[in-house]
């Protein structure tokens, strides 16, 4: 049988679709997998094994449907579910199975505060839409595969960091999703441990005024690496300290323990660091904490996030203690 999965964007988003596609391909006989991305997020998926064949959305969507148009797919499972994934759908008139996104359900959430979301992750969500084929979860956890040719060498980093790091997370999509940069500064200046500083090009500068509070300590990252070698630093981290963005959720794939910080987002959403069944299994306690200030009258304020606060306070972050912080990190770190 042959898929078209679609999920278009973004990093966290497409990861937390590779449980899907790992057990779709090992449990469904003669699977064959293709998936439909945009082509600035291809590197997420670019080494994966379970996929046969990638397929990139340039700036048209026509031109990638004539050429999907060629493939005949039987099936189609779309984890978008938005007005693109259903051109796509009507165009290839396949038999198709979609993600419900709960957004009448995130809408009552962040405009009145009812939570009539499920308990449920979103990757068992995402699972929900091969069940008919009889496909069920592993409980391996996420996916996340990197060429030899993109892994650090020890000699890409400062030799005070080669015997081990904390790796913190200061990117995210939007600002009301990252921790604030004097936060974070406080932050790293309490740590012991070497640190490095991650994120894209875009957070190189705020980057590097963090590292100037201590540029032996703290190594910045950001805008150095590309997205994959990036990725390898946080698998190579003792320990993640992570927004809530798609490096939280490359960390989990790694089995790293994490430390997240939830502003405008809440983990009620489905989108908490996700680990698998068998890995948590293991273990005596979960592999990740999460610090959120609770029960904010103005929390949940949008489902994605905004550049500012709307509120102009951004109680969520800034009433986030440090000092919790740097106890529960010190306690992963030395025990």
């Amino acid at each position: 049988m042959k898929f078209l999965i679609i999920r278009f964007s973004s990093i966290g988003d497409v990861v937390l679709t590779t449980p899907l596609v790992r057990c779709l391909k090992n449990q469904v006989a003669s699977a064959e997998i293709h998936y439909l991305i945009k082509s600035s997020f291809r590197p997420v998926i670019a080494s994966n094994p379970y996929i046969d064949k990638i397929h990139c959305l340039e700036e048209s969507l026509d031109t990638v449907i004539k050429d999907l148009e060629k493939e005949d797919f039987d099936y189609i499972i779309d984890l978008h579910h938005n007005l693109r994934s259903l051109k796509v759908k009507e165009a290839l008139a396949k038999k198709s199975y979609s993600f419900n996104k709960l957004n009448i359900q995130k809408w009552l959430y962040t405009s009145f505060k009812w939570n009539r979301l499920p308990h449920v992750h979103v990757v068992d969500r995402y699972m929900e839409t091969v069940e008919r084929f009889g496909v069920k979860n592993d409980g391996l956890g996420l996916d996340y595969f990197i060429t030899e040719e993109e892994r650090i060498k020890p000699s890409d980093l400062p030799t005070s960091h080669q015997a081990g790091y904390i790796g913190i997370v200061i990117g995210a999509a939007l600002n009301t999703k990252k921790y604030p940069l004097q936060k974070v500064k406080d932050l790293c200046g309490s740590l012991k441990h070497p640190i490095i500083l991650l994120g894209g090009l875009e957070d190189a500068n705020e980057g590097e005024r963090i590292a100037a509070v201590d540029s032996v300590k703290i190594y910045n990252s950001c805008g150095r690496f590309s997205l994959n070698e990036s990725a390898d630093l946080v698998r190579g981290a003792k320990l993640i300290v992570t927004n809530d963005t798609g490096l939280m959720h490359i960390a989990a794939a790694f089995k790293r323990p994490a430390v997240t910080l939830w502003g405008n987002t809440v983990p009620e959403f489905g989108m908490y660091p996700y680990y698998g069944d068998q890995y948590l299994s293991t273990l005596t306690e979960l592999p990740y904490d999460i610090f959120e200030i609770k029960h904010l009258s103005c929390r949940p304020c949008s489902k994605i996030g905004y550049d500012v606060c709307p509120k102009g306070h951004f109680k969520c972050m800034e009433r986030i203690e440090n000092r919790l912080l740097v106890e529960r990190i010190n306690k992963r770190i030395y025990g």
